[in-house]
């Protein structure tokens, strides 16, 4: 029988800002009736459950509690948000190493606990250690997804509605590539109710829009450095983005998320795991979507290619 919102369990793999961010999120999202928090600190895993289950009777029904990797076997979806977070001045890459050591003993304990369900990676640098994650888990590739660009999209589509004056909710437009420095606007399907970008940025009086675009992917893409500079880490516009793509594959909402993907279709970028457009429901990634990217879109598409490529190339994983 399928399950029902009310019966549904998810599990958060680390328990540090993102994690504890996206249990929150969640567990105000109502979309599950049970929440495992697992962290190598299971002190730290006890104490934000408590803290969280605190505004339970405020907000949905759910059981929250810290568990083991045991506890994940009937999980429908499990969030691996563990790994070391990026410092100020490093860049996501900068944290592969140390961030596939750890997902080479947490991943074999989530297959070891028989989980079947769909995995959703959030630790960074997210497309390369969804990789490693679709390489160790026993999971079938569509059910391995990352939480990719999603939130750099929301980025671009918050900075372009707040330039305009309109509803971000209503700005089309995507970031491309690599969760980091060689990501890229798909300019050349952006739009605000059916009105390309540059139009529309002429509409409000905008001079040279074409630069003004390309400032506000350069923000896009260094915004993170931003905040981490300014408060430490990142963390609730991710944990947003975590229950956005679990609300698409709870309720089979069919959504169309800019998740990380192993590409097809591109060329010289195929076989590559980034950030690219997919249709997320219940199955996990159901369709990926062939965009169309124009000349120069596909030249950044395989730049980010080629910086994966290279760090996988360094990856040891026996």
């Amino acid at each position: 029988m399928a399950k029902t919102l009310s019966n549904r369990k998810v599990g958060i793999v680390g328990c540090g800002f993102v994690g504890s961010a996206s249990a929150f999120s969640i567990m105000r999202s109502g979309l599950f009736s049970q929440m495992i928090l697992i962290d190598y600190d299971h002190k730290r895993a006890e104490g934000e459950a408590l803290d969280i289950g605190h505004g339970i009777p405020l907000s949905h029904p759910m059981e929250i509690k810290a568990g083991d990797y045991s506890d994940l076997a009937d999980a429908d979806i499990v969030v691996v948000t563990a790994g070391v977070g990026q410092k100020p001045g490093e860049t996501r890459l900068d944290l592969v190493q140390r961030n596939v050591a750890v997902f080479k003993s947490i991943i074999p304990q989530i297959n070891e606990s028989g989980f079947s369900g769909i995995m959703l990676i959030v630790s960074n640098p997210v497309d390369i250690l969804t990789d490693i994650a679709m390489r160790l888990s026993n999971l079938p590739e569509n059910r391995v997804l990352g939480s990719g660009t999603v939130l750099d999209s929301a980025r671009l589509k918050y900075a372009l509605g707040k330039l305009i004056a309109v509803d971000p909710r209503h700005v089309h437009a995507r970031m491309l590539g690599e969760h980091g420095d060689s990501e890229f606007p798909n300019w050349g399907t952006a739009n605000v109710a059916g009105i390309p970008v540059d139009k529309c940025l002429r509409m409000r009086g905008i001079e040279r829009p074409l630069e003004k675009m390309d400032q506000l992917a350069d923000e896009v893409r260094h915004s993170a450095y931003e905040i981490i500079s300014k408060k430490g880490m990142t963390n609730y516009g991710i944990a947003t983005c975590v229950t956005r793509i679990l609300e698409c594959i709870v309720r089979d909402e069919k959504s169309i998320m800019t998740v990380s993907v192993r590409v097809q279709g591109f060329g010289e970028a195929d076989g590559v795991v980034l950030s690219m457009p997919a249709v997320i429901g219940s199955g996990g990634v159901e369709i990926k979507v062939p965009l169309r990217l124009n000349y120069e879109e596909l030249r950044q598409l395989k730049q980010s290619a080629d910086t994966m490529r290279e760090i996988m190339a360094q990856v040891e994983l026996d």
